[in-house]
């Protein structure tokens, strides 16, 4: 399987934040969430990507290709989603549309238009009408009228109720069914990738955690409950996260052989992403 995206080396700072060395890449023909909580560098990562930020060093490389040297073409054959939309709030949508689709080679106005209606839009009406869903249907049907051989999107379900996110969700996947390449889809609502992923990649205050398959992830961690009591120094050195109340505690680990064989009464649950996140960056409480 190749690689359709390569990041080697990310370094990126500001005041305040930085991007220490993020190393990973895509494989083709999978969605790959991209997890963290708010401020883990999510959004940089994915702004320093396309070029809208400059980088520190580091190398980047789409289907093979180097970003520093072929910008063009590989913009021309990725669809971008991102958190706002970045159109111009006095345009219709036929207005803003006719801006966007001049920069692809290989734009459908056919998929343009059944995109739009599959959505409901109405190209008379003007962007700053349109609510937060309507804005990311409109951005999706941009994404998805020029052949686009890669999506990348950021938190594209972010403030969406839960019908519209299903909706997006569904249409992701039929994207894949129909040949598409790659989703990195970027988010911090991790229901939305139990679904949808096939590989994930957490990043925490500015450096990569883990890129793993979903369903080995799942496989690899258990939540742990059992009585306080039984917890010793060499036991909690089991566990990557403890939360302890008067009832007894909670934790998630990875070595569940090990916990099983020094606390025999516990009970095991199958973690969800979210826990296996919160588990990564919690801590001891």
């Amino acid at each position: 399987m190749n690689d359709i995206l390569t990041v080697s080396g990310l370094n990126k700072s500001y005041v305040d934040f930085s991007l220490k060395d993020v190393t990973f890449s895509l494989p083709e023909g999978c969605i790959t969430g991209f997890i963290g909580v708010n401020g883990a560098g999510k959004t940089t990562t994915l702004r320093t990507l396309l070029g809208l930020t400059n980088k520190l060093s580091g190398k980047i490389q789409f289907f093979g290709l180097d970003m520093d040297k072929n910008e063009r073409e590989i913009k021309d054959r990725i669809g971008i989603v991102l958190d706002g939309g970045g159109f111009y709030e006095e345009l219709s949508l036929s207005e803003m549309k006719g801006i966007i689709s001049s920069a692809y080679t290989s734009w459908s106005e056919q998929d343009f238009k059944r995109y739009m209606d599959m959505f409901s839009l109405d190209p008379k009406q003007k962007i700053n009408s349109l609510s937060k869903g309507m804005r990311m249907k409109y951005a999706l049907a941009l994404a998805l009228s020029h052949n686009a051989e890669l999506l990348i999107m950021d938190e594209p379900t972010s403030g969406l109720d839960p019908l519209v996110r299903g909706q997006l969700l569904k249409i992701l996947t039929e994207y894949m069914e129909n040949g598409g390449k790659g989703v990195f889809f970027s988010t911090h609502i991790t229901s939305d990738l139990d679904k949808i992923a096939d590989m994930l990649i957490m990043i925490d205050n500015g450096r990569i955690v883990f890129r793993e398959e979903k369903d080995t992830l799942l496989d690899t961690y258990r939540i742990v409950k059992g009585d306080s009591g039984a917890l010793t120094p060499d036991t909690r050195k089991l566990f990557l996260s403890i939360s302890e109340t008067d009832f007894g505690f909670t934790g998630i680990t990875k070595q569940i052989s090990e916990v099983r064989s020094y606390i025999p009464n516990i009970m095991v649950e199958r973690p969800t992403i979210e826990d296996i996140m919160l588990g990564n960056i919690g801590g001891e409480k």
